[in-house]
């Protein structure tokens, strides 16, 4: 396990990681702060769905900056034009998929709270974008 993390920390990966947590957790208060008022003052019961695009919208265009300067500094190149935006926007429209299949499936047809699906947007579509980030957009 040592190794891993000393492996990790020499290529650059631990502290992408590190920087890339720091800047879910400020993206994921983002989508919060949009998503919530939407679901539980304008959007009608059953639509949580409705509330993503617009939440994860808001919430990937500080990450597209914050990941780009920070996250990933140093790692790869920057292309100049608008190929590596849109890289970024097909990996933010792929976590955005997920997040709304979460709020679909657990909010509007399971009925459960809607900051539910919260969680699995929390603890699933940050590692599956980090990756796709690191590799394809700024690799």
């Amino acid at each position: 396990m040592t190794g891993r993390i000393d492996a990790m920390r020499s290529s650059g990966v631990l502290g992408q990681l590190v920087r890339f947590g720091i800047v879910g957790v400020l993206s994921t208060a983002i989508y919060s702060a949009v998503y919530l008022p939407l679901v539980y003052w304008v959007l009608p019961e059953g639509r949580a769905f409705l509330a993503v695009p617009p939440a994860f919208l808001v919430a990937a265009a500080f990450g597209f900056f914050a990941h780009g300067r920070w996250s990933f500094q140093g790692h790869g190149s920057r292309e100049a034009g608008a190929v590596q935006p849109v890289k970024f926007m097909v990996v933010q429209g792929f976590g955005m998929m997920l997040n709304a299949l979460f709020t679909l499936v657990l909010a509007d047809w399971m009925g459960w709270a809607q900051w539910v699906p919260l969680i699995p947007a929390m603890l699933v579509t940050p590692f599956a974008t980090f990756a796709l980030n690191r590799t394809w957009v700024f690799g």
